[in-house]
């Protein structure tokens, strides 16, 4: 019955942060994996920020991510209406860098063909055909033969798309304008660069970004609701938006654009079948939420271990076609999910800036609880932020078929 199909183990569609970190577990496991890219590296993307608990999984990687970038103390929300700030601090034990992420990842494509990934650029997968004994897949007019296949499109969610199991998260729907800076200078960048704080001045409808990069450079970016725009060009919004704040009056003074302001509309989705016979989707492809707690890297790297170490036990155990072979992390995933869903709804539709946020130094323990989240410690299951938080939204049942025997989100559950 393989013998058909066993031209690869695995077929890994698309080279970003959760392509290359399953497609490398993979192969560490010994197994033969080729993983197809549309684009090439280094290419642009969006998302500087990262998570510490990420540290674990680019330590099995074999990836040194310090060198891409400066080390990250925590992350401080600024309103400069009110003078109301807070700061919270997100690496202790585990340590987090903000990240050019251009060179991080590329440096992830390369670490998968050092670990003897065979990996391909500028290669289009055009379709996936799952079949009884084995998967086929069209790249650029070639059939490709596998096992399994493993859906690390991005937002392209190939099989998600296919399928027609895509779900818009109504409720998410903002657009972020953004450029980088260089040649930063200011006397008022230099503890800004010292720390490495990502701060957050909060708008009245919207937030901005500012996050140190090495080299003194600086990305810039704001994030509004769909519907605020009023007629205004991109460049008049946001320098609107960027005009009034001091704190990047100062902090840019001086400092050089390096290219025109890009746009990138939101529409945060949920994948509601992200797994089945001989596929799985992992990283954006399984779901996508607003970037606004740096949360997609992290959910591409730790959702992409999962998957990669099913897949093996599956190869392994030559149940590779159970449609159920995730089934066992259904929990853990949805409940990082849901609890970054809930975290953003929160931020968007209460004052939770105002009432939590800025109120936090008044109980140690609730900045404390917040400032685990943040780093994206979000399955130790002693949060009891964390569990008043989900709480008040979703619902809570408890799958029968679930192997681990642990609570599942409901994420159908609309707004």
């Amino acid at each position: 019955m393989r013998a058909r199909f066993s031209q690869y183990d695995v077929i890994v569609a698309g080279g970003g942060p959760a392509g290359t970190t399953a497609a490398t577990l993979l192969a560490q496991h010994g197994h033969h994996v080729v993983l197809f890219e549309k684009e090439s590296h280094p290419r642009f993307h969006i998302g500087e920020s990262m998570l510490p608990f990420s540290e674990p999984v680019l330590q099995r990687l074999g990836v040194d991510w310090s060198q891409f970038g400066i080390a990250k103390s925590g992350a401080e929300f600024v309103d400069e209406r009110t003078g109301k700030h807070m700061f919270f601090q997100l690496s202790w034990e585990k340590q987090a860098y903000q990240i050019e992420r251009a060179q991080f990842d590329k440096a992830l494509f390369d670490n998968a063909i050092h670990h003897g990934v065979e990996a391909h650029q500028h290669t289009l997968v055009n379709a996936i055909t799952i079949k009884d004994d084995g998967v086929e897949v069209n790249v650029d007019g070639n059939r490709i033969r596998s096992r399994y296949v493993i859906d690390a499109t991005g937002r392209q969610a190939l099989m998600g798309r296919s399928l027609q199991t895509i779900k818009r998260i109504e409720n998410l729907g903002r657009y972020a304008l953004f450029t980088h800076y260089s040649n930063v200078q200011s006397a008022e960048s230099d503890a800004l660069f010292a720390s490495g704080n990502i701060i957050v001045p909060v708008l009245a409808d919207g937030w901005i970004w500012v996050i140190p990069l090495a080299g003194r450079k600086i990305s810039v970016g704001l994030v509004l609701n769909q519907t605020t725009r009023g007629g205004k060009n991109i460049t008049e919004l946001y320098d609107h938006a960027v005009g009034q704040s001091q704190l990047l009056n100062r902090l840019l003074d001086g400092a050089t654009q390096d290219w025109p302001l890009r746009s990138e509309a939101n529409f945060s989705y949920v994948n509601q079948q992200r797994y089945g016979k001989r596929f799985t989707c992992c990283g954006d492809a399984a779901g996508f939420l607003d970037p606004v707690f740096s949360s997609g890297v992290f959910l591409a790297l730790t959702g992409a271990e999962r998957v990669a170490d099913r897949v093996h036990k599956g190869l392994i155990d030559q149940r590779e076609d159970d449609p159920d072979l995730h089934r066992i992390d259904d929990s853990d995933y949805e409940l990082g999910f849901a609890t970054m869903r809930v975290f953003i709804e929160r931020f968007y539709q209460t004052d939770l800036i105002h009432n939590v946020f800025f109120e936090a130094g008044r109980d140690l323990r609730i900045k404390q609880n917040i400032s685990h989240l943040l780093a994206g410690d979000l399955w130790s299951g002693s949060n009891p932020w964390q569990q008043s938080l989900l709480s008040g939204r979703y619902r809570r049942r408890e799958d029968g078929d679930n192997k681990n025997g642990k609570t599942v989100t409901d994420l159908s559950n609309s707004a």
